[in-house]
């Protein structure tokens, strides 16, 4: 009877220690995580503001089709001076290039215009309008305060496409 009773008291004991250090794993296991999830989000502001920060597009999705997984490396870079696209182009071309080179989007624009607009729930919404590129009217990005996003590009000779993707910082040294 004696085992019985001591087996319940340890056995007690250690329920009620494994719900204390599931308690306190809870209360302060959040913390870091949001904390984390700030620094990027303050980060990501810097980089949208600064106008330095890379696009790495991992899906295309044309509008007449599904989407795309892009196995390659794309990009869109900004920097303060220059816009660098290297793009694919799924979809729609309302004319043909004469080189079959010129393909997708691949350009470097100096002069282009770029708008921020924060959104009310996080993230922002950037404009961007290269002025000596022929036939691209703009291109618009999102990005959300988890790094993630997305890209619309609008031309006068293509159907738009979208990219979603992910932001990091432009680790490019010149500036």
């Amino acid at each position: 009877m004696n085992y019985v009773k001591e087996f319940l008291r340890s056995r007690g004991a250690i329920l009620v220690l494994l719900s204390l250090i599931l308690f306190f794993n809870q209360l302060y296991g959040q913390s870091p995580r949001k904390e984390r999830a700030g620094r990027k989000a303050a980060e990501l502001k810097e980089m949208v503001n600064g106008r330095n920060f890379v696009f790495k597009a991992q899906f295309a999705l044309p509008m007449g089709g599904s989407s795309i997984q892009l196995t390659s490396e794309y990009d869109v870079k900004i920097k303060k001076d220059t816009l660098v696209c290297f793009l694919p182009y799924f979809g729609r071309a309302y004319t043909a290039p004469m080189n079959p080179a010129e393909g997708g989007y691949r350009f470097t624009s100096a002069n282009y215009d770029y708008a921020v607009k924060s959104k009310r729930k996080g993230g922002w919404d950037i404009v961007v309008k290269p002025r000596d590129i022929k036939n691209l009217q703009q291109m618009i990005f999102y990005v959300s305060e988890t790094g993630y996003g997305s890209l619309q590009i609008t031309d006068n000779n293509r159907q738009p496409i979208s990219f979603n993707g992910y932001y990091e910082k432009n680790k490019d040294k010149k500036e």
